[in-house]
């Protein structure tokens, strides 16, 4: 692995047969296991263990203390907060190995996993959803979706800037504090935008 155009510090440790994109940035104590893909213009936050055979898409940011395990996927600009988790079997036990049944988990496009967030395997996070700090996914997050709680549920809409969507009395759309851009609820379940 060529170290060009990447910044890893020198108490990480890469195994072999791994792949990290340009412009990427490994901070201090991280693990990167073999068969692992990490994409350009990502930052792994220090203490993050990923794989083995995980996929991370480009421009993404893991925050520190995170380990993602074999099932998971992370596609572009997603970002993950400090010290949220991934689990890689439903009913673990610590005599019974289940490697075998090991559940598979995307986290889509542009969503955000806020600190202390709890992902559990088998569950998929949509494009641009928002998971709360502290929230325990459960089950698959549509799209835009906002949620939190214990079990997560759903609690509004987050626009692709990551703001909770507004809406006004006198008008049926959705509308994004910070861009402007307007927004649809189709269903409980979809979101789209306004063009």
């Amino acid at each position: 692995m060529s170290q060009q155009n990447k910044m890893i510090h020198e108490s990480a440790y890469i195994d072999q047969d791994t792949t990290i994109g340009d412009n990427t940035r490994i901070w201090h104590f991280c693990h990167i296991l073999t068969d692992t893909r990490i994409g350009n213009n990502c930052t792994i936050g220090q203490n993050v263990m990923i794989g083995p055979s995980v996929s991370v898409g480009d421009g993404c940011k893991i925050q520190n203390n995170v380990s993602i395990y074999k099932g998971v996927t992370l596609q572009d600009n997603v970002f993950v907060g400090p010290s949220a988790v991934f689990t890689n079997v439903n009913t673990p036990r610590a005599d019974i190995d289940r490697m075998s049944e090991l559940s598979s988990t995307v986290v889509c496009h542009g969503a955000s996993i806020g600190a202390n967030a709890t992902i559990v395997c088998g569950t998929n996070i949509g494009a641009f959803a928002f998971v709360a700090a502290g929230a325990v996914v459960t089950k698959d997050v549509p799209s835009h979706a906002l949620v939190a709680g214990v079990p997560a549920r759903h609690i509004g809409w987050v626009s692709h800037a990551g703001e909770r969507l507004i809406k006004r009395e006198d008008e049926s759309e959705l509308l994004c504090p910070r861009t402007g851009r307007r927004y649809a609820e189709v269903n409980h379940h979809t979101l789209t935008e306004v063009i």
